[in-house]
């Protein structure tokens, strides 16, 4: 189910959450004690209050500024969502259609850059809500292909994990709803290898040799060399990205292979005794072997996160935003990312996450902070994958 480009890791250890903003409704009762004292302008001005109050406790008065997602009559109207495949039980979606009586309509993408080009070509109109990887979303946000959020609308915005807010691509949080992380880690067999790994340099051990297997997204693993040499994993620094390529030359001899597609089988195979997994290979990797080590890296984590925005001219915008709260639901959250196996980035659901996937879906408290593999310039971008190319080679990739 791997779709990502997975050019997108990282993110801050502190954030603020964002709070739901929430509409007082005033009182009647608040009139009805008016003095029998007062002048006829002021209990004229009393009863307007009076039955302003009145209209609102009864949902009459309300407005659209101040409705919320449930609010809103969507029954009868169509839903265009459009992600890629198999990223929602079908339960949850059939959940939302009963809920609202509103008909969805799926439509999938492979590639991000596809889903680009078709919001351009129909400016930002055609789908309601749409969901994509971190690099692209600041692109969509730059050419105005995304709306701003009412968050006052979504009543369950506070359930956001607010170490998922914040990034590059949306740093006020005003257009997108992360929904689900990617975090590579190190996964090792104890009975397969001599060291406790707690690491990214630990994998330069010369006990490792021929022994260990990386996936094969250039940025990912130049990134994690930067954050052991003490650099960002966006540096743009021509001498350290060679300082980095120096380094993955030393790692050489300890890699046996570097695969992008199910490398976790090596290491549940016993092929080899660590790797360096994807989240979803993590997943699959410990569900076949409860026996493997995972391990969170002292020197930081690379984070990809996917989030979920409205198009700027969505037909039915109405419809995204009740499937936004409905989504952030802490019930309805925990039965996403139990399917999709990517990180939890909804706080509240954590609690509903069953105990056999906490392990691999809710990120623990105390993680190492993280960073993000963003764009970086052409010159540097040429040389990180100048340094990967010369690595591969020494590897016999």
């Amino acid at each position: 189910m791997k779709r990502k480009k997975y050019l997108a890791l990282a993110l801050t250890a502190a954030m603020t959450l964002s709070a739901v903003l929430t509409a007082c409704g005033s009182s009647a009762s608040e009139t009805a004690d008016a003095s029998s004292e007062e002048t006829a302008a002021a209990e004229s001005e009393a009863t307007a209050e009076s039955g302003e109050a009145a209209a609102e406790e009864d949902g009459s008065a309300e407005t659209s500024e101040t409705a919320t997602a449930a609010d809103v009559d969507l029954s009868g109207t169509e839903f265009n969502l459009y992600t890629w495949d198999a990223m929602f039980p079908q339960e949850v979606l059939d959940g939302f259609e009963a809920k609202t009586g509103v008909k969805i309509n799926y439509s999938n993408f492979d590639y991000d850059e596809d889903m680009l080009a078709k919001l351009e070509e129909t400016e930002g109109g055609d789908y309601d809500f749409v969901i994509a990887d971190d690099y692209i979303l600041e692109l969509i946000r730059e050419e105005g292909l995304a709306q701003k959020l009412d968050t006052t609308r979504l009543a369950n915005w506070g359930n956001i994990n607010p170490v998922f807010q914040g990034q590059f691509y949306d740093p006020d949080d005003e257009y997108t709803v992360p929904y689900g992380a990617g975090i590579p880690l190190i996964v090792y067999d104890p009975a397969l290898v001599d060291i406790e790994i707690t690491s990214y340099a630990d994998l330069w051990d010369s006990s490792l040799a021929d022994n260990l297997a990386l996936t094969g997204n250039y940025r990912v693993i130049d990134g994690i060399t930067m954050m052991m040499l003490g650099y960002s994993m966006n540096d743009e620094d021509l001498d350290h990205i060679q300082e980095a390529g120096d380094k993955l030359l030393e790692l050489a001899p300890n890699v046996r292979v570097i695969n992008d597609t199910n490398t976790q089988d090596f290491l549940i195979s016993g092929e080899v005794g660590a790797a360096f997994l994807y989240t979803s290979q993590v997943s699959m990797a410990l569900t076949a072997r409860p026996d493997l080590q995972v391990v969170y890296p002292e020197e930081g984590l690379g984070f990809g996160i996917m989030a979920g925005f409205i198009p700027s001219q969505a037909p039915n915008a109405d419809a995204a935003y009740a499937f936004i709260d409905y989504l952030l639901d802490p019930e309805v959250s925990a039965q996403c990312f139990e399917f999709i196996g990517y990180y939890c980035t909804n706080k509240a659901a954590e609690a509903y996450i069953s105990d056999e996937m906490k392990e691999m879906i809710v990120l623990p408290e105390d993680a190492a902070e993280g960073q993000i593999v963003q764009n970086v310039s052409q010159e540097a971008e040429d040389k990180y994958s100048e340094i990967w190319n010369e690595f591969k080679k020494a590897c016999g990739q």
